[in-house]
């Protein structure tokens, strides 16, 4: 069996795993009898139907935000079928056509803000104000950024390792696990099954947890850099807060650069130097994904099959 030579990714969702291909994105879930069922729908990014939103480090801000908003409502309908195949199995009437309430809705907004607050605190907040107590790096602002971006990290991987025990994170990472192994298999253009799949590894070097450690250490360099001119012209930060506000402003930058590093280090995987630099991301997938079962496997399975399925040869 033959493939495209095409770029894919995907994402874990509950009992499911959603794939995107360069026109598609499928998502295959397995309901609590047994079951798939699947959802595929057209999808083109915008940087692909703008050609200025397709320049470097554009595109990776960009593409980020569309696959955040995609993959919340991805997320968003495998939950809600998880919810529905509780309420079967406790007799309860389902509503399929009922319509969220305004409180319901003005619950989502809230909720969703409230969880971004406590994000920027964990992250961004509480590492400067650990950091602001460091004498000996006053003025600094490289050695402020980069103590500051150890401690996030380790916030972060503190976080991810401490939900991995989890029985329904467990499960989500065995997705992620699987996610992977076809991919791989895909990228081989080894045929699509599930005893091939089991061979392949449940690391990869093109995902989001290897991003996110990669968009970890750039920032540390992209905010001293900023910081370092920001202070030069206007004095130092006068507080915490404006310093994160400030930061703020340049994380898409600090996206886009380390997308467009995410997609080299793939690219040159092969050389020495490139694989030592993508080790650590590797092993952070040690964390973040788990040996899937060969029921996950088949999910992950028929969500390439679909998401690739109508693709022309110009793809």
């Amino acid at each position: 069996m033959e493939y495209k030579k095409i770029s894919i990714g995907g994402q874990a969702v509950i009992e499911g795993v959603m794939m995107r291909s360069p026109e598609y994105i499928s998502t295959v879930i397995r309901r609590a009898d047994g079951t798939l069922e699947d959802r595929t729908n057209k999808f083109i990014p915008l940087s692909k139907r703008y050609k200025i939103l397709n320049t470097p480090i554009i595109r990776g801000a960009i593409s980020l935000f569309e696959m955040m908003k995609v993959g919340i409502g991805t997320l968003n309908w495998s939950a809600d079928k998880a919810i529905e195949d509780e309420n079967i199995a406790k007799g309860k009437e389902v509503d399929k056509d009922k319509e969220k309430s305004f409180f319901q809705k003005l619950f989502d907004v809230v909720g969703t803000s409230l969880i971004l607050i406590i994000a920027l605190g964990i992250f961004m907040y509480i590492p400067y104000k650990l950091t602001s107590y460091m004498k000996a790096i006053d003025g600094n602002q490289f050695l402020f950024n980069l103590f500051a971006g150890i401690i996030r990290t380790t916030f972060l991987i503190m976080y991810m390792y401490a939900i991995s025990f989890m029985k329904d994170v467990k499960r989500l990472f065995a997705y992620h696990g699987a996610e992977h192994k076809t991919i791989a298999l895909y990228e081989k253009k080894l045929d699509l099954t599930v005893e091939n799949a089991r061979k392949e590894s449940r690391f990869h070097p093109r995902c989001g947890t290897s991003f996110i450690l990669i968009a970890a250490i750039i920032t540390i360099f992209i905010f001293s850099i900023f910081d370092t001119i920001i202070v030069a012209q206007f004095g130092e930060y006068e507080n915490i807060i404006s310093r994160v506000g400030v930061h703020l402003l340049f994380v898409p930058f600090a996206i886009g650069v380390s997308f467009e590093i995410l997609k080299l280090s793939d690219k040159y995987s092969n050389i020495p130097l490139v694989k030592l630099m993508i080790m650590p991301g590797l092993w952070l997938q040690h964390i973040t994904t788990n040996e899937p079962d060969d029921e996950q496997l088949e999910v992950a399975i028929k969500s390439v099959k679909l998401s690739t399925a109508y693709l022309t040869e110009s793809d």
